[in-house]
């Protein structure tokens, strides 16, 4: 899984998934440009890593930041060789009483940014011939979520997305993959009721919650070299939640 010569960009690097992801890429050689809306955690976690890693804050729901986000990427790290889109927020709520804004805001930031990302770094692979984006999913993408419509919708959009990028650039040597965890230990997670934490569990044949190092293994293997021949594909990573 060596990435020795590459650049990354990850967006939600201030977040726990995205940190550790972050630390995956940098462990195999990669370079890094951590992306999120808070900075101190940024700052925290590019001081930790040394160097190579560079914080380039964003705010998904502005659309022109988002834009011009993989421009200051590339002018910190020379180009943009893997994406991976970890970014993502929640409004739950019952479909009946969801409000506009709910909706919205979901898919704003969890699939027209990561559309627009996608987007943005595309011409720089195709030039280079070579390219990685995986882009973090979930379980519920693909079987749903009571009260959770909007981020259900934004999740199974992106794996409709990554498909149809996929095909259209399997030929330059891109690679267009998705990861969908399923109950992963982090904080959000953490603050679960143990009743609750133990009904979830029943529902999970391995018996364990995942953890973000979970997640970053399978996010290091689609971005690396061994994954050349894997595009269009959705990796789950639930521990048999649902056998996909």
């Amino acid at each position: 899984m060596d990435l020795s010569g590459k650049s990354a960009l990850v967006t939600g690097a201030s977040g726990g998934i995205g940190a550790v992801i972050a630390r995956a890429l940098h462990g195999a050689g990669a370079g890094l440009g951590l992306s999120g809306t808070r900075v101190e955690p940024l700052e925290a976690l590019a001081g930790a890593l040394g160097k190579g890693a560079h914080v380039l804050p964003c705010d998904m729901r502005d659309a022109e930041a988002v834009n011009t986000l993989p421009k200051h990427a590339v002018a910190a790290l020379g180009s943009v060789d893997i994406l991976v889109n970890t970014a993502g927020i929640t409004r739950d709520n019952l479909f009946m009483r969801m409000s506009d804004a709910e909706w919205a805001s979901v898919l704003e930031v969890n699939l027209t940014a990561t559309m627009r990302l996608c987007r943005a770094v595309l011409r720089g692979m195709m030039k280079a011939r070579w390219g990685r984006i995986v882009n973090i999913s979930s379980v519920v993408g693909v079987t749903g979520n009571p009260g959770q419509g909007n981020y259900a919708a934004s999740k199974a959009g992106m794996i409709g997305m990554s498909k149809s990028l996929a095909c259209e650039v399997a030929g330059r040597g891109i690679t267009v993959n998705t990861v969908a965890p399923g109950l992963i230990k982090t904080a959000m997670t953490e603050n679960l009721a143990e009743d609750q934490k133990a009904r979830l569990l029943t529902q999970i044949p391995a018996g364990r919650m995942g953890t973000p190092e979970d997640v970053a293994a399978a996010v290091l293997y689609l971005a690396s070299p061994a994954a050349g021949y894997v595009t269009g594909t959705t990796l789950h990573v639930n521990g048999g939640m649902a056998m996909l």
